[in-house]
């Protein structure tokens, strides 16, 4: 019952997210300078996060290695980034971008964040004990430290980012820009 709830919420979370990204295009009319500075913010969060799914093994290890050796969450950073970067070229009217943007904080910091810290910290802390005490300790939950953590060095793995389905969120991103490219050069 509780995972068909789950999964019910993760479609209408995915829902609400396609019709926020699809109106902010919308009411957009991005410049070429916009366009650029925002592409660049999106492309750096969309490399976070292939970077962080490329080590990611979801419940079955304490991660450390590749971005998670500086951030506790660098698929929400990079989230954060191409949220960043898709309002900074959706320049519209009314300033509507800042607004989406505000919006997309506020759930991101009073939602996102709180409910990450509240279940995946207990269920880490119950799967791995000391070991995720001293690597919650020493690493930011969320904007890098410029120091590594020192726990395992593993390889990214093509694997493990395809294993994560971060392909799909690449194929969005690329569609969204394709859109936005679209709105600035018609």
């Amino acid at each position: 019952m509780a995972s068909q709830r789950s999964r019910i919420l993760g479609y209408i979370r995915l829902a609400l997210v396609y019709l926020f990204v699809g109106t902010l295009v919308w009411f957009s009319t991005p410049t070429p300078r916009l366009f650029a500075a925002g592409a660049l913010i999106v492309l750096l969060g969309e490399v976070v996060r292939i970077w962080a799914a490329g080590h990611l093994v979801k419940s079955l290890e304490l991660i450390d290695s590749g971005p998670y050796a500086f951030t506790q969450n660098p698929l929400y950073l990079g989230r954060l980034l191409i949220l960043t970067g898709f309002c900074v070229m959706a320049r519209s009217r009314w300033h509507l971008n800042w607004v989406a943007l505000a919006l997309g904080y506020v759930v991101f910091f009073g939602y996102y964040i709180p409910r990450k810290l509240r279940v995946e910290g207990a269920r880490l802390q119950k799967m791995h004990g000391d070991s995720f005490s001293h690597y919650n300790a020493a690493v930011p939950i969320l904007l890098p430290s410029l120091r590594r953590y020192p726990g395992k060095r593993a390889p990214w793995s093509f694997g493990k980012a395809v294993r994560n389905q971060e392909y799909l969120v690449l194929s969005g991103v690329l569609l969204v820009l394709v859109f936005f490219a679209w709105k600035t050069w018609s």
